[in-house]
């Protein structure tokens, strides 16, 4: 489990920079990012290797945050191991509602927001178990 803070981020240069900035001062590591830019804004999203409550700090420094708690799963870097996670939720009918990551090397993360948390970590708990 990791937490994943959204933000709006004005696009211009130096906004990303000091927006993460602020998690290199609290010593929190980001292990994941993406954004989307829509005109004069961006959307960020950052996940944290921190079980540290930080939206204080961002709202401390005007930024107006949502804080979601993200599933971090382990998976080999081979062709097919995303299609058995994504068939297993969608067969239980658990929606994906925000998935990045990394392929570039063994192990590969994959960060997912979903609808239904509790009933998705049991799901993964016992398919990975079957697995072993």
């Amino acid at each position: 489990m990791v937490k994943q803070y959204t933000v709006f981020l004005p696009n211009k240069p130096g906004a990303l920079h000091s927006f993460i900035e602020l998690f290199a001062k609290e010593g929190v590591n980001i292990i994941g990012i993406s954004s989307e830019i829509h005109d004069e804004s961006g959307i960020i999203k950052i996940a944290v290797d921190s079980d540290r409550k930080l939206s204080y700090i961002l709202t401390r420094e005007g930024f107006t945050t949502l804080e979601t708690t993200m599933i971090s799963i382990i998976l080999p870097d081979k062709p097919g191991e995303l299609i058995k996670l994504t068939k297993l939720l969608a067969e239980h009918s658990i929606n994906i509602t925000t998935i990045y990551g990394t392929a570039a090397g063994t192990p590969s993360r994959i960060l997912l927001n979903v609808s239904d948390l509790e009933k998705t970590l049991s799901l993964l708990k016992e398919f990975y178990e079957k697995q072993i």
